[in-house]
Parts: structure tokens; C-alpha cells; sequence
């Protein structure tokens, strides 16, 4: 976004609607960068 005015509105928009969901457990990222895999292959 090259105007951080819209680009600050554009945000305030999606976080006000937002739901939050708490997740536990490692990060699959973690996960995956430790196992040497790379995410999104089956």
C-alpha cells in the first residue's frame, strides 16, 4: 500500500470483523523446517 492512511483504514476494517482463535501445539512451520520438509506438498 503505498498511503499508510489506507492502508491503516483498510486493516481497522478486517480486525474489527475479526474472530480470534487460540491455537496450541507447535508451529507446523517448526515443524517442518526441522524435519527438512517444505509445507504445501502432499
Amino acid at each position: 500500500m503505498p498511503d499508510p492512511t489506507v492502508a491503516n483504514a483498510i486493516m481497522d476494517r478486517l480486525v474489527h470483523n475479526a474472530h480470534k482463535i487460540a491455537l496450541r501445539g507447535e508451529s507446523m512451520r517448526k515443524m517442518m523446517a526441522v524435519s527438512g520438509q517444505k509445507g504445501g506438498e502432499s
